[in-house]
């Protein structure tokens, strides 16, 4: 099922707020900020979601990180738009889904990570310690000595100052995306 057809079922409390604060005569309460990016994170993601045993609002604020504010898809999904889907040459967005996030984008010596579930559902193959680690330093568990100690092209200086809340958050939308199977 489509990540789509969630979002009238997450709009369901809300209307129900707008209509209960009508009832009690008070004026409608707007849904507040962090609402509002669950809310369109879940109609922004571009592939089918895992929802059983996730933390909702989590995987919504995730979706709406990566989708509209971290802008994982142009380096993360290789080509980042499907045939006829790049807005960049004028043509309506359509995101390439068949490789979203599998990595494979090269960047000279450096090949950007396939950033979907492994087996064990953990994006990367990575546990939460570890995907905060690399978010906050720049150093990735498994990475080729060769290529030096530190992350090159990935801005983890940038993202290494989000808070809690919003790194749990990427990690539980990327533990809800499939997974894609991509040796880079």
């Amino acid at each position: 099922m489509r990540a789509k057809t969630w979002v009238p079922l997450l709009a369901v409390p809300v209307l129900l707020a707008f209509a209960l604060s009508e009832v009690q005569g008070q004026p409608p309460a707007a849904p507040n900020a962090e609402t509002q990016r669950i809310i369109r994170g879940f109609s922004i993601s571009p592939v089918p979601l895992k929802l059983r045993g996730r933390n909702r609002a989590l995987v919504g604020l995730g979706s709406y990180i990566v989708n509209a504010q971290g802008g994982c898809n142009d380096c993360h999904t290789n080509p980042p738009y499907a045939p006829g889907g790049d807005p960049f040459n004028g043509e309506p967005e359509q995101i390439n889904t068949d490789g979203y996030l599998a990595g494979g984008t090269a960047f000279g010596p450096f090949i950007s990570a396939n950033i979907t579930p492994d087996e064990n559902g953990r994006p990367a193959g990575l546990s939460y310690g570890e995907f905060r680690n690399l978010i906050r330093t720049g150093h990735a568990p498994d990475r080729h000595p060769q290529l030096g100690p530190l992350l090159q092209v990935m801005p983890w200086p940038v993202y290494s100052h989000m808070i809690e809340r919003d790194l749990r958050a990427v990690y539980e939308f990327l533990r809800s995306i499939p997974s894609i199977e991509n040796d880079n």
